[in-house]
């Protein structure tokens, strides 16, 4: 059974919840600690998103056992890389480079509802305050519905010619 699969046997059976609760919660651990390394490091973070599975996952803090976690923490970051990875071929020996678009990342944790990532004070060392409060403005913005309402003497949207009152509002 491949790294992925295992990471997905697991990240789906609920069927022991304590079990299940402390698989999630260690991977949230490890996760954030990860980005942690990441951010950190910004811009000389090389040795942290270039090399193999195994090498990546010992730098970053997953150990030996984990590397089925860090092929969830792959899985997740795949959005935010500019050449996305096939997760399900990761082997120890796997060669990796997690070329990150850091805005694009700090985009979809703020869509992950990660505020535990994307809270990060790592983050200071790779987007300004400014572009962090843009990013996240952009994002709230896309998520409002906007709903334009047709008053009654307006031209009925169907083409008619009509106006809304006379035609489709009846």
């Amino acid at each position: 059974m491949s790294y992925f699969e295992q990471w997905n046997a697991k990240i789906e059976d609920s069927s022991d919840q304590t079990k299940y609760s402390a698989y999630v919660q260690h991977y949230y651990e490890l996760e954030q600690e990860a980005y942690r390394r990441i951010l950190a490091a910004y811009p000389d973070n090389i040795a942290l998103t270039e090399g193999t599975a195994s090498a990546l996952a010992e730098a970053l803090g997953f150990k030996e056992d984990d590397m089925d976690v860090f092929t969830g923490f792959i899985d997740g970051i795949n959005p935010s890389l500019q050449e996305e990875l096939h997760p399900e071929s990761i082997e120890k020996d796997t060669v990796l480079s997690l070329k990150i678009d850091y805005e694009k990342l700090f985009w979809n944790m703020h869509d992950a509802k990660a505020e535990w990532l994307f809270k990060l004070t790592s983050w200071d060392n790779v987007l300004t305050k400014e572009k962090r409060a843009e990013i996240t403005k952009d994002f709230r913005t896309s998520k409002i519905v906007h709903i334009e309402k047709i008053g009654r003497n307006d031209p009925c949207p169907c083409g008619s010619g009509k106006k809304y009152k006379q035609c489709c509002m009846k």
